[in-house]
């Protein structure tokens, strides 16, 4: 019974996690051009480039946010799908560990993990009867933190900067260019939308992530959709929110929008926000083998041009300032919003079990002028110790119920992470002499290469991505985005951009 389908299950969960489809390739590439040289949104898609490089030739994870797996699965009438799900799945467990799939899936009670991405509702696995004969099974690798920056409206409505939304196509409009402002750079900025108008809270959301399967450069069979689509992308990246939401003329690389009925009662509209790491890719296989007989979204064939030619991304511009952990208070203020820096030196890594327990525990390590790393990474265990395969930053705001206080108790001086933080850690920061360091979010090789060695680890029974982890790092790069003078590149750009959403708004009513 199609004996290779487990080996083509894995090369498909593979491939998806480290290299980038055609369309999407050709959207970042797009938008590299479209940055002005030197400016910050440009330096972060430098990395970006280089880190997508960096993964299709190491087959690792292109973000260390390997996400949630969604398989889109047609099969003939007959085909054994209890078999073929036993299969995925133990596909999925031998690709984590691998070392392709970080360990994602948690006890939604206990926060315990799994190890494997195996558990009540991981993989997401959803078969549909078809009338050819063969098997095509879609994969999509959708992280947290675009998942977080998800939305859902029930119109008509009041937004913040657009007034009264109604339950038009123009509507729609307003609320599609809400939800990529509120993102800003918590969902890893140039992002994609997905969207569905109608249907209930559920299917609404469903159907959503179902349009992030159609490629970026399709046109909408639905002439009314097909223009809604233009009209978004002709304006929404005049909002200025820019990669990483560091200020810039890219915001969105891709708007995909379908609709589905709904009651009399109910006009939602849903969007499933997705990061520039737009990890989806497809294959067709053989029903008598299993084998792989044709890839969806790409050609094996055609050579995949490099994504970093010609861009500068490891060379010192010279005006990089050095940090060497433990960091004095003297060195912090005379950071400024907007400076380059180059960390060298011992970094701790802490998401949102650490900081949860760092409130009512002492930490294992002396966090005194400390580097804490907002991360999650993809490690594998290896003689004499453990090695990081993946280690991009993760969504900081989520550490704002903690930050503050942890800034205060321990003398952490430095917090890197990517997206920005809010009004009380902004305050700590100011009165501790402490910044916060924007990393590129998903640029998970890149930074991975910037880690020398992993000198220990604590709270492992948080499981790995949530675990503490000693890290030793060389030239490991961020841009000072809040400093300890009170100022934030976050809360100027979301402000800037919250009155150009203003305008586009009253663009659209004319």
């Amino acid at each position: 019974m199609l004996p290779s389908f487990f080996d083509s299950m894995l090369q498909l969960i593979t491939r998806t996690s480290s290299d980038l489809p055609p369309d999407v390739r050709a959207a970042m590439g797009a938008a590299v051009v479209i940055e002005p040289s030197g400016t910050r949104s440009a330096q972060a898609l430098a990395i970006i480039a280089e880190n997508i490089d960096q993964a299709a030739a190491a087959e690792g994870p292109i973000c260390q946010d390997t996400g949630m797996l969604t398989f889109e699965i047609n099969v003939p009438v007959g085909v054994n799908q209890i078999w073929m799900r036993d299969r995925i799945r133990a596909a999925v467990a031998e690709a984590t560990r691998r070392g392709k799939l970080r360990p994602n899936s948690v006890d939604s009670i206990t926060g315990a993990n799994s190890g494997d991405n195996l558990g009540p509702g991981t993989p997401i696995i959803h078969f549909e009867q078809w009338p050819e004969d063969a098997v095509e099974v879609r994969l999509l690798l959708k992280g947290g933190g675009c998942e977080n920056m998800n939305a859902q409206y029930s119109l008509p409505a009041e937004l913040p900067h657009l007034g009264r939304v109604d339950r038009t196509l123009d509507g729609v409009r307003k609320c599609i260019l809400h939800a990529v402002w509120q993102a800003q750079g918590k969902g890893c900025s140039p992002g994609a939308v997905g969207v569905c108008i109608g249907g209930d809270r559920t299917s609404g959301y469903l159907h959503a992530k179902a349009q992030l399967f159609r490629t970026l450069d399709d046109v909408n069979p639905d002439e009314r959709l097909a223009g809604l689509e233009r009209t978004i992308m002709d304006t929404v990246n005049g909002l200025g929110v820019g990669t990483m939401g560091f200020g810039g003329d890219v915001s969105l690389i891709g708007c995909k929008i379908g609709a589905v009925n709904r009651l009399p009662a109910c006009f939602f509209v849903s969007v499933a926000y997705d990061c520039w790491a737009f990890r989806r890719l497809g294959v067709r296989l053989d029903t008598r083998t299993g084998e792989i007989q044709q890839w969806l979204y790409r050609d094996p064939a055609t050579p995949t041009p490099a994504m970093a030619q010609g861009l500068t991304t490891g060379s010192r511009s010279g005006h990089e300032k050095l940090l060497h952990p433990p960091l004095d208070e003297s060195t912090i203020r005379s950071l400024r919003v907007g400076d380059l820096v180059l960390i060298a030196g011992p970094m701790y890594t802490g998401r949102d079990a650490v900081h949860a327990h760092l409130m009512k525990h002492e930490p294992p390590v002396d966090l005194s002028g400390a580097v804490l790393y907002h991360c999650g990474p993809v490690v594998v265990k290896e003689a004499g110790g453990w090695r990081v395969t993946a280690a991009g930053p993760t969504t900081s705001i989520r550490e704002e119920p903690y930050q503050g206080a942890i800034l205060r108790r321990y003398g952490v001086r430095a917090v890197v992470g990517k997206g920005g933080m809010g009004a009380n850690t902004l305050e700590a920061l100011k009165e501790v002499g402490a910044v916060y360091l924007n990393a590129v979010g998903g640029a998970a090789q890149y930074y991975a290469r910037c880690i020398e060695s992993v000198d220990g680890v604590s709270w492992m029974e948080f499981g790995t991505p949530e675990a503490m982890w000693h890290l030793r790092v060389r030239e490991f790069p961020a841009i000072v985005t809040m400093d300890a003078h009170g100022n934030s590149l976050h809360r100027d750009v979301e402000r800037a951009s919250a009155a150009r959403l203003t305008e586009l708004a009253e663009i659209g009513a004319r």
